[in-house]
């Protein structure tokens, strides 16, 4: 890992959830793309295995709970002393919860955990990326948050996890237009099926609509962050609001 401060062209990104999954996939993508990268995650260990994957990289691990409005302040603030700026949120912590749980005998402690991490955590982050996108010279930068094809349509038993993730899209639209005088772009991508530790069970048998369990296929979260890094090093002219990307054959479109 190198210490260097980058040279001042090196585009700089936040991403959040960096240590495992998706997070990982696309901090390891940015790093070897020669972005300068602020790792924030909940674990300090996971988030050093996800920066030894591009040795040599422009990388800052910063452990963070993005539902701490200090923890996130004091993540923006350790990366732009480190980088000089901040071109770059990858809104990406989030939590499924308790998965199998009916609704009515969900904890209210379970339903909160998801929403300060899923959605909480979105804004906090995204307000953080704001107030130094709008201050930094130049001016703007881009967010980019992690929904899901929950946002569009659930699975059986993920009240939490479905409304944040609508929740998610509402607040993708309304950063969007507020971050129009500012050139700061925002969009979201939802992903289905990438092969995380949170989507292994899919592959052995996962809940289905219908009442039935069956195993789903998923795709490598690589393709998730080169579609990601698409979307980030687009001109701040341009902006992909809305991307989804899942595996071909997942249970999304058509009946089952």
């Amino acid at each position: 890992m190198s210490s260097e401060h980058p040279p001042e062209q090196t585009r700089t990104a936040v991403v959040t959830g960096a240590g495992s999954g998706i997070g990982r996939a696309v901090a390891v993508e940015l790093l070897r793309a020669n972005w300068a990268v602020a790792l924030a995650g909940r674990r300090a260990a996971a988030l050093e295995e996800t920066a030894a994957q591009a040795p040599g990289g422009a990388v800052l691990p910063v452990r963070t709970d993005v539902s701490r409005p200090d923890e996130v302040d004091a993540l923006f603030a350790a990366a732009v002393d480190r980088f000089g700026r901040v071109d770059l949120l990858f809104n990406n912590a989030g939590t499924f919860g308790p998965g199998g749980v009916p609704v009515e005998e969900l904890s209210y402690e379970a339903w909160r955990h998801v929403v300060d991490t899923n959605l909480n955590g979105a804004f906090l982050c995204a307000q953080a990326a704001y107030r130094q996108m709008k201050r930094q010279d130049p001016q703007g930068g881009r967010i980019i948050n992690n929904g899901s094809v929950s946002a569009h349509s659930p699975r059986p038993h993920s009240a939490p996890y479905t409304a944040t993730k609508h929740a998610l899209t509402g607040l993708t639209k309304s950063l969007s237009l507020d971050g129009r005088p500012y050139r700061i772009a925002v969009g979201q991508i939802d992903i289905g099926n990438a092969a995380t530790d949170m989507t292994a069970r899919m592959q052995t048998g996962a809940l289905q609509a219908d009442g039935n369990f069956a195993p789903e296929p998923t795709m490598d979260a690589a393709d998730v962050a080169r579609t990601v890094r698409h979307m980030a090093e687009l001109p701040l002219e341009a902006n992909v609001q809305f991307a989804t990307v899942l595996a071909t054959t997942m249970p999304y479109v058509g009946r089952g």
